[in-house]
């Protein structure tokens, strides 16, 4: 778990940074920010995506995955959990305008895509953080610029990585027979699709936002979806 507050401490540094500095910077600066961190969101997304050996469980897993997300609401539980934390913690009715939209982009962002799926299994698996170390150095960067762009709710997602990063670590162990390289792979792509859809939320490009908080359990799918589909495989081959 070391590893994990690791990157709870960074990203908590780098949003705070981004947040001391934001009133230093242009309105113009900040969009442009958001823009070139939502293009960097789009290339690790794509990277990730690519590297699947089996699109077919990409298509399936994400189907079925957002029809869980969507039945379970997990967009709108992030979203309350947001609510509740600017509630609770943010007076000033402009520093609150964009809160809740930070504290979800960074959910995502920082707890969704291969360096987070894989790094935390390799924490849990082999007690090895070089990749979540490598991670945090990247999210304390993407820290920086969402915090200037979007304020303290970037700095909440603290908790969110604890959840999510720290739940993968330790299961991890439990899970480890399941989780060959093949099912990694298909783990990390996804990911990366769903990273791909949190980008264009960032970028603006649809008429309404993506709820791809809802596409999360998509990701642990390929564990029960690999095994599956070589034992059809096996009947007819």
């Amino acid at each position: 778990m070391i590893a994990v507050f690791v990157n709870m401490a960074t990203v908590l540094a780098g949003s705070l940074i981004g947040i001391f500095f934001s009133s230093r910077l242009r309105e113009s600066l900040q969009h442009a920010l958001l823009f070139a961190l939502g293009l960097c969101t789009v290339v690790i997304g794509v990277s990730s995506a690519v590297a699947t050996g089996d699109i077919l469980c990409v298509i399936l897993c994400m189907a079925v995955g957002t029809a869980l997300g969507e039945a379970l609401r997990i967009d709108d539980a992030i979203e309350n959990a947001g609510e509740y934390f600017r509630r609770k913690l943010v007076r000033s009715e402009g520093a609150s305008s964009r809160f809740t939209e930070g504290f979800v982009s960074a959910c995502i962002l920082f707890c969704v895509g291969s360096m987070t799926i894989v790094g935390s299994l390799e924490a849990g698996i082999h007690k090895d953080y070089s990749i979540i170390f490598a991670k945090s150095t990247l999210d304390f960067v993407s820290s920086m610029a969402l915090g200037a762009a979007m304020g303290f709710g970037v700095t909440c997602s603290v908790l969110f990585i604890l959840v999510m990063q720290g739940g993968l670590t330790l299961l991890a162990g439990f899970v480890a027979p399941a989780l060959s390289e093949a099912v990694v792979t298909e783990m990390s792509a996804i990911g990366g699709t769903i990273l791909i859809g949190m980008a264009c939320n960032m970028l603006e490009l649809g008429r309404t936002r993506i709820k791809v908080a809802n596409m999360l359990p998509a990701i642990f799918l390929p564990i029960a979806y690999l095994p599956i589909s070589e034992w059809i495989a096996g009947l007819f081959g």
